[in-house]
């Protein structure tokens, strides 16, 4: 039986970004969206302590999706928004980060739009900005980077092809989102695309969260202290030379901020 058949679509799904880590980096719209939600269809990296604004009696499913490992399949996951929504529920879609930076809220408001579901977007603290920043990390700095750049550390099929020569350039900070699995390819491929292999790189770990951790060192070396401190995901890969600025500007954990 197809799920969408007979549906009113009388409920609004919005896609809420829930930020980097840390509840209290929540945007005012999107705690108050969770907690008028009828049901909350969340990820993984969503926030700890997020889903207790929701109301009492509203419906938490979790769709988690880790790299291959996927609860609820892409395509199953945007049919159940369309039958929420046309069960006359409004849905709050919770993701971590923003919906729209590596979350795939593209790909699910195409399938509402298809079915004529009504959304809303709110956007979230994207995870390179708030966890560079509780890092100490700066992503842009007149003296070291102009640009910035974010990177999917890995591609619908599995790979790390990206575009390397636009990637390895001086004067720019890269961010590397979901990259840990491929850390050694894209440090090999940032060196041989023109980077030194001392050109300073980091990985920041939980970020904004009180299990953050942050390791800096160079692209040859890092793969290598990554494997030995036993970091893995969720954590961002950042290259520039602005992480030559991260012990002088750290202040998360020196402050002992919360």
């Amino acid at each position: 039986m197809n799920p969408t058949q007979n549906l009113t679509h009388s409920g609004t799904v919005y896609l809420v970004g829930s930020g980097p880590g840390e509840r209290d980096l929540l945007t005012l719209r999107a705690a108050r969206l969770i907690g008028e939600a009828d049901a909350i269809v969340y990820d993984h990296l969503v926030a700890d302590g997020v889903l207790d604004l929701a109301r009492p009696g509203a419906e938490k499913i979790y769709v988690g999706k880790e790299r291959s490992n996927h609860t609820v399949p892409q395509g199953e996951l945007n049919l159940l928004l369309v039958r929420l929504a046309g069960e006359g529920k409004n849905v709050v879609r919770l993701k971590g980060g923003d919906p729209f930076i590596f979350g795939r809220g593209g790909e699910e408001i195409e399938t509402l739009f298809e079915f004529g579901v009504p959304f809303e977007v709110v956007p979230g603290v994207t995870a390179a900005a708030g966890c560079a920043a509780y890092a100490g990390i700066p992503l842009t700095h007149r003296d070291h980077a102009q640009t910035v750049a974010f990177a999917t550390g890995h591609l619908k099929d599995g790979t790390v092809n990206l575009d390397w020569p636009a990637l390895a350039r001086p004067n720019q900070t890269v961010v590397f989102y979901m990259g840990i699995g491929g850390i050694g390819e894209i440090c090999r491929q940032m060196i041989a695309h023109g980077l030194p292999g001392n050109y300073p790189a980091a990985v920041v770990q939980h970020g904004t969260t009180a299990r953050q951790r942050v390791l800096t060192s160079d692209l040859a070396g890092l793969p290598g202290a990554v494997s030995a401190a036993g970091i893995a995901s969720p954590a961002l890969i950042i290259v520039g030379t602005v992480i030559e600025l991260q012990k002088k500007l750290s202040w998360f954990g020196r402050l002992g901020t919360r």
